[in-house]
């Protein structure tokens, strides 16, 4: 009982209390804030805001910078106007990018990564495809310094590539399974491929210069040492 029930009930109780009685309104409060900053850039130059929205989703891979950026774009849904609908297109193609883009890593470069980074990369083709940004979260707690900026640059492209190409989506969710909500289909595949090949090779060109520098420093060690 005590891992199946008594753990777990135990767990939610602090954890909510936690979150109604300390963390809820801060939380609330940043979330607000970032919706409204986000409301501000609507109005100025699309490319930016998409390049914003593309950064945000690829930020925190589902945390609370991810999930302001979602709701400022499903909050436009029902206005139904072209820029909202923009909007939504540009987050769901940025927050497609990470999983997809470690999935391409994995298998154009699998000796960078361990056997099950590579495990985890064969299931972030469908995961990627289905809008799960999460698929990617393996990857960015096993090396952070390199996936997340790497994850950041591909879906800061595929968001300001969204808004240029007048991309517009009127689902939620769904990923590429909602293609016939998409506006500009070939245009969405186009910047999703993109983003995707940015980040894929964004990883690979920072572990590969990783291992590289772990190789050099035995090397000049021995050498100083023989000399």
């Amino acid at each position: 009982l005590m891992p199946v029930v008594v753990i777990p009930l135990l767990a939610s109780l602090v954890v909510g209390l936690l979150m109604f009685l300390l963390l809820g309104r801060p939380l609330a409060a940043i979330t607000a804030g970032l919706t409204n900053w986000l409301n501000g850039l609507s109005g100025g130059s699309v490319v930016l805001l998409g390049i914003i929205l593309g950064l945000m989703m690829c930020f925190d891979l589902g945390g609370p910078v991810n999930k302001a950026a979602y709701a400022f774009a499903t909050a436009g849904l029902n206005i139904a106007e072209p820029s909202s609908l923009r909007i939504m297109a540009a987050v769901m193609a940025a927050g497609m990018v990470p999983p997809l883009a470690m999935a391409l890593a994995t298998t154009l470069r699998p000796r960078l990564f361990s056997e099950p980074e590579r495990e985890n990369g064969r299931a972030a083709w469908l995961l990627g495809a289905s809008f799960i940004s999460e698929g990617a979260i393996p990857f960015a707690e096993a090396d952070p310094f390199r996936v997340i900026p790497s994850m950041m640059a591909g879906g800061a492209l595929t968001g300001a590539l969204i808004m240029a190409f007048d991309v517009t989506l009127k689902a939620p969710h769904g990923g590429i399974f909602v293609f016939f909500a998409i506006g500009h289909l070939i245009w969405f595949l186009v910047a999703l491929a993109a983003g995707t090949v940015v980040g894929a090779l964004a990883v690979i060109a920072a572990k590969h210069a990783a291992a590289s520098g772990c190789q050099t420093t035995p090397n000049r060690l021995a050498f100083n040492t023989t000399r």
